[in-house]
């Protein structure tokens, strides 16, 4: 199905999507991004369906193309304080702090979402499979945030999140019980390890 370019013709619209909200460790990551009206590409889409090849090959697209685009993160000890959903809404509250360019509408991927004050929101499932502006804002934060956890795993080698990103792998999660969790590990996530998962 083809990506969409606006969800209404009138205004400013900032697509939000997040990355890492099913990790075990690292900060959770969102951005925005506002393109043109009449925006259009023919590879981009949902940043999951996409090799790291090509999201890297559309990162300076997505930069060069869009009006404003912004990133931010909310790390693991906040998470474990405010939980998961409370901290993606903040990471993708954060990158609306950050736009220059006040938007009139949030496109926002999921089902829920907690309004960002005086700008009305809607929600969108799977919306990084339907607007171009989420696809975007998924490429960003999910590039934006392997990148810190391809870094982290130098400072905490073992874990293997230079492949899985802190994702719950069962060599993630093998190397937890092994190991025991480090300074990023997420303290509230459970670990269970299930060859079949």
């Amino acid at each position: 199905m083809a990506l969409l370019p606006y969800f209404s013709r009138i205004g400013i619209e900032a697509g939000l999507d997040e990355a890492g909200r099913g990790c075990l460790a690292g900060p959770v990551v969102a951005a925005a991004v506002v393109l043109p009206k009449d925006f259009t590409d023919g590879l981009l889409t949902d940043s999951k369906q996409l090799s790291a090849r090509q999201r890297q090959s559309l990162i300076q697209v997505i930069k060069h193309y869009a009006i404003e685009y912004a990133i931010a993160e909310v790390d693991h000890a906040t998470i474990d304080e405010i939980n998961i959903y409370k901290a993606s809404v903040l990471a993708m509250h954060r990158c609306v702090d950050q736009l220059k360019m006040r938007p009139d509408h949030l496109l926002v991927d999921g089902n829920r979402f907690i309004s960002y004050p005086m700008i009305p929101h809607t929600c969108v499932v799977k919306g990084d499979s339907h607007y171009f502006s989420i696809a975007a804002a998924s490429i960003l934060a999910k590039t934006y945030r392997d990148e810190w956890m391809e870094k982290a795993a130098e400072t905490y080698p073992g874990y293997g999140w230079e492949h899985n990103a802190g994702y719950p792998t069962i060599f993630h999660r093998r190397a937890i019980l092994q190991k025991g969790p480090c300074d990023l590990h997420r303290k509230t996530f459970r670990v269970q390890l299930k060859e079949n998962s």
